[in-house]
């Protein structure tokens, strides 16, 4: 299952976001891959003061989001980190690491999180292309939105062609583990928030005696 967040950035974050990611350092983004023979990008450098606050700010917009800590019920957010794609650069098909180093502790990584920071128009290709069953499903959304996806999906970013990609990339560690459960309690609280004052309050208790039990059962500690 997918989320699509069409203005989880504001326009001035998006505006710091260009002019932080104009004056950083990047560097190859092999070199946290270095056995992949499919990644072909640039990332800012951890060492460089712009990686931090670019990181804070995304991190922040992720947090503020309703939508998606009700999509993701996120136990631990990785910092999001910038990455760019010059024209001939793409990250072919692959899937993300089951486990992501975190400071000190591994991140099982259950979500990826694409944040989108360059205007569609701007570049040529690059598109995040992800495997669904039989089915491809493309997404290069405006600046400011943000895709969330399942990482053990197969997916790629399509070469670039012209113009640059700028985007951030972050991955999620659910408090619900299995993602069939997941989409379960979504959608529950979907519903309960769409409809849950057209119920009778019999029926809206009984909502949310279910839903607070499924949580008891499915939520993992922390």
């Amino acid at each position: 299952m997918f989320l699509e967040l069409p203005d989880v950035l504001t326009r001035p974050e998006v505006e710091r976001l260009r002019a932080v990611a104009a004056s950083a350092r990047f560097v190859e983004g092999r070199l946290s891959n270095p056995h992949s023979k499919v990644k072909n990008n640039l990332q800012v450098d951890h060492s460089d003061p712009a990686y931090a606050e670019s990181s804070r700010l995304m991190a922040q917009a992720l947090q503020r989001s309703e939508a998606f800590r009700d999509f993701a019920f996120p136990r631990t957010v990785a910092p999001p980190m910038l990455a760019r794609y010059a024209p001939s650069m793409n990250y072919g098909v692959h899937s993300d690491a089951a486990t992501i180093m975190v400071g000190t502790g591994a991140l099982r990584s259950d979500l990826s999180c694409t944040l989108f920071l360059a205007e569609p128009q701007s570049y040529e290709g690059g598109e995040l292309s992800v495997q669904l069953g039989g089915r491809t499903v493309i997404f290069k959304g405006p600046a400011g939105s943000a895709i969330v996806y399942p990482s053990d999906t197969l997916h790629e970013v399509k070469p670039v062609t012209a113009g640059d990609r700028l985007v951030g990339l972050t991955f999620i560690e659910s408090v619900i583990r299995d993602p069939a459960k997941r989409e379960i309690l979504y959608h529950l609280n979907e519903v309960a928030a769409l409809e849950g004052f057209n119920m009778s309050w019999e029926n809206r208790t009984r909502l949310q005696h279910a839903r607070n039990n499924l949580m008891r059962l499915w939520r993992e500690g922390g």
